[in-house]
């Protein structure tokens, strides 16, 4: 049985479910109209996009990186007030890890059990360092490779790997989001429709660490001019007090104007 958050839900509320069973569920974030809108940027994006190289990846599986160098469509979901203030409670200070648009290709096989905080090396139990968001752009099914998930394995007495790995499909209605903290154990499952399944994964990170993609080199500059001070700051160009992060003992932002 999965607990499920409506829309209206707090930071409170999801970060109470993120405890409980490792992940939570809200439910119709986005409305349909912004979720068909990115969705159909995504789409553009996708086309120049190739299958994946491993099995990790997947190889009928497509992976959108460096997503806020490729489309706008994310700056206002990457900003939203639900998702900044359940960050704020988990991490505290915190900036994109690995942000990936995820398109799951019929025929695909499931995707191996992993944690996300695993490439960091922290002794266990350890606070959380990372926490993801996926948000459905289709509506996510047992069938089409939703989600999978251990519930409690964010709990677990060790940082082994259980010996029961059996999960629960975390099916969802398009644009819905689920949270889940870099501890729990998770992934993609398999796609045995017809048709592909979207979704992109929002991984933080917290800022004292560094993250999976370098959005400082990715994200080109110009681009970075344009968005807002808060969205910069989650790309990279912030500040970890009191000082990680500085340049020439000044906030990265100050430097954004200057000549490259």
């Amino acid at each position: 049985m999965i607990d499920r958050l409506a829309a209206t839900a707090t930071a409170d509320q999801v970060v109470e479910a993120m405890d409980a069973q490792g992940f939570a569920v809200v439910e119709r974030l986005l409305s349909p109209a912004q979720t068909a809108a990115v969705r159909a940027d995504l789409t553009r994006v996708l086309e120049t996009v190739p299958l994946g190289r491993n099995d990790f990846e997947g190889h009928r599986t497509k992976r959108i990186y460096n997503l806020f160098a490729k489309t706008r469509a994310f700056d206002d979901i990457a900003l939203h007030p639900l998702l900044l203030g359940v960050l704020d409670r988990v991490l505290g200070w915190y900036q994109f890890s690995a942000p990936v648009g995820i398109e799951i290709g019929p025929g695909e096989a499931a995707q191996v059990i992993h944690q996300d905080d695993v490439v960091y090396p922290l002794p266990w139990p350890h606070d959380d360092v990372v926490v993801n968001s996926m948000w459905a752009f289709d509506d996510f099914t047992e069938a089409n490779g939703a989600t999978r998930v251990i519930p409690g394995s964010h709990r677990r007495p060790t940082a082994a790997y259980p010996d029961d790995m059996t999960t629960i499909a975390v099916d969802m209605p398009a644009g819905s989001v689920i949270f889940y903290p870099g501890t729990v154990l998770h992934g993609g499952g398999a796609n045995t429709t017809d048709r592909a399944r979207l979704g992109v994964i929002l991984e933080f990170v917290a800022a004292w660490l560094r993250p999976q993609e370098n959005h400082l080199i990715g994200v080109p500059r110009h681009v970075v001019r344009d968005l807002p001070p808060r969205l910069q700051e989650l790309l990279g160009w912030n500040v970890y007090p009191p000082f990680l992060g500085n340049v020439d003992g000044r906030h990265p932002r100050k430097y954004l104007d200057d000549p490259p």
